[in-house]
């Protein structure tokens, strides 16, 4: 009975130590490593722990803005069009400290930083645009100003315009303890081609995640020294990030707006993704004509702040009787054809908006574009977004409405039969409160009814199973 107990305390003893010393070695190797690693450990541990449990929300999101003194006093609208004070995370790094015309600071606009002086590591790598040098090293300083609980770094200009809430949704959807860079291709063929299809472009929002914003902080310096010819931020930038092993995941939600003139064609045939961004805003007319870049920008904003997923998405109908075909380009435009035309047609964006090199030869654009011409048959009535409210009925709905920007100045088609869209005058298009479905496919519409006052009213829907939009 004494051995039998004997060998069970000694079993239950070793089993002890054998753990114990398990435990030792395993603090042993983590007390030998780098800081770095352990406070990239205590980082995941605390802010990316229970990732499924863990949606992506606006608190994840820092913007690092860069922009001028000059500049920020026109083009400070752009950004608090969209900034949200006290919610949206970021800053604006200036050149120069404001001056007496820009103080007191706008709580309406992101707090700024003055960007930090390279003058010496100019000097020693002889870099050959100090200006690039500088709006690339605002990644180490919105890095070194938030970490705690950062997910994704939005890097931009003072004059990008976000919606905030498809980033939101959309970076949800990638894994932010990944090396991940984001980024939008320019619209002009020659830009990709001068720069590269493997970069994104500024403007139009570079994301970077938490890992490879750290990666770029640490290493960012010696990239300056080893490329001190490169002359554009967002190929210093690329090839730095490429250095590292790590490509561009490019989004088309992203727009740097590469484009001139009129950009409603572009506008009104958005790809079947989110609206990620705009840019560019000082090079093309006013998307909407009857107000000026600015008016125009925070008009948009009224339609994205009720229903952000479904702005300017494309959804298309049509009226058989009439022969009409419809576009809808939600909280933005509609636009009616006297014709039947395919959706393969219709969603290809009309060449309303000129090229961003003036001499440039085509092919101009990264996409397919339809010439304007005189055709009634292939040119359509324009209606804008005019206005937006909900309705609670038995179901949560929404009512935008468009109304007509101007008279064609042509003919009736021949396929319509006389029935001239010119008695039109207003649209309304009713919309669920709730996200499009997001099942692969655009969402479908009906032609209510067009009454006698020159109202139309439109509704959009999800697809029914197997329904062809012909």
């Amino acid at each position: 009975m004494i051995s039998s107990t004997f060998n069970f305390s000694s079993t239950a003893i070793w089993k002890t130590l054998a753990f114990s010393t398990l435990i030792l070695i395993v603090l042993i190797i983590f007390s030998n490593q780098p800081n770095s690693l352990q406070t990239d450990i205590i980082h995941v541990a605390t802010n990316q722990s229970f990732l499924p449990l863990n949606t992506t929300n606006i608190s994840h999101l820092v913007f690092g803005l860069v922009g001028s003194t000059k500049a920020w006093r026109y083009r400070k609208s752009y950004i608090e069009s969209w900034w949200r004070p006290n919610t949206t995370r970021g800053y604006l790094y200036l050149d120069r400290t404001p001056t007496d015309d820009l103080l007191p600071w706008s709580q309406n606009s992101p707090p700024f930083r003055i960007s930090d002086d390279n003058s010496k590591l100019l000097v020693e790598t002889k870099h050959v645009a100090p200006i690039m040098v500088r709006m690339v090293h605002a990644v180490i300083e919105v890095f070194r100003e938030e970490r705690e609980g950062v997910r994704w770094y939005v890097m931009g200009d003072d004059d990008s315009i976000f919606f905030v809430d498809n980033l939101v949704d959309e970076l949800s959807k990638y894994d932010h303890t990944k090396y991940i860079y984001i980024g939008g291709h320019s619209e002009s063929i020659i830009s990709n081609q001068v720069y590269s299809y493997d970069m994104g472009f500024g403007g139009a929002g570079l994301i970077l995640s938490y890992p490879l914003a750290k990666m770029v902080q640490q290493n960012i310096e010696d990239c300056f020294r080893r490329y001190p010819y490169l002359n554009s931020a967002d190929l210093i930038l690329m090839t730095c990030v490429n250095d590292f092993g790590v490509s561009v995941t490019p989004h088309q939600g992203l727009h740097q707006m590469d484009i001139r003139g009129d950009a409603s064609g572009f506008l009104s045939a958005h790809p079947r993704v989110p609206l990620l961004s705009l840019h560019h805003f000082d090079h093309i007319d006013p998307i909407f004509h009857s107000m000026d870049r600015f008016e125009s920008t925070n008009h948009l904003m009224k339609a994205a702040n009720v229903d952000q997923p479904r702005l300017i998405q494309q959804t298309i109908c049509y009226n058989r009787n009439l022969n009409w075909s419809f576009s809808v380009s939600w909280g933005y435009s509609v636009h009616i054809y006297e014709k039947l035309i395919p959706r393969s047609i219709l969603k290809i964006p009309l060449e309303t908006f000129k090229p961003w090199i003036q001499k440039a030869k085509p092919p101009l654009y990264i996409f397919n574009t339809r010439t304007l011409s005189n055709d009634p048959c292939a040119t359509p009535h324009v209606f804008s977004f005019e206005s937006i409210k909900n309705i609670n009925d038995y179901e949560s709905k929404i009512i935008t409405s468009y109304t007509r920007f101007g008279s064609r100045g042509l003919p009736t088609c021949g396929f319509a039969n006389n029935h001239s869209v010119d008695s039109v005058s207003r649209i309304n298009v009713v919309s669920p409160n709730r996200k499009p479905n997001q099942n692969g496919k655009t969402e479908c519409c009906d032609v209510l009814e067009i009454d006698d006052m020159g109202v139309a009213k439109l509704n959009l829907r999800d697809c029914m199973n197997d329904e062809l939009i012909a």
